[in-house]
């Protein structure tokens, strides 16, 4: 098993583990806090909001876009609580992964009846 491998199973492992206590329809930050405790209880280091300058012409501008989550400075997480996944949110996350040129990151969507209907892992081909 890969370090990626390795890193989205014990991610997605983490946000099953929130799910199966809280269940859907809270806020997001919420799943974000109860996320980020699973973590903390795994050994995974990450980061929280982190900011996401964009670089435009050589310039780096602070538009007031953040990580949710980077775990072990290779796994953006963007969380979601919506009704269903939609192609925007990829995007999002797309735009997020190129913009950071990371390779990996994954979509959680905790406001399902079940978590692996709203996991989606997503790799920038760099």
């Amino acid at each position: 098993m890969n370090r990626y491998d390795f890193l989205t199973h014990k991610i997605i492992g983490s946000a099953i583990e929130v799910h199966r206590n809280l269940g859907p329809g809270l806020l997001e930050s919420a799943y974000e806090q109860c996320l980020c405790k699973e973590l903390t209880d795994s050994g995974l280091g990450f980061e929280r909001q982190v900011k996401l300058p964009i670089n435009y012409k050589g310039c780096l501008l602070d538009c007031g876009y953040r990580l949710d989550l980077l775990v072990e400075n290779k796994v953006i997480i963007e969380l979601k609580a919506d009704h269903q996944l939609e192609n925007i949110h990829e995007a999002q996350l797309l735009t997020y992964l190129r913009l950071t040129r990371m390779k990996l990151g994954l979509l959680l969507n905790f406001n399902v009846v079940l978590l692996k209907n709203g996991v989606k892992r997503l790799v920038n081909r760099l």
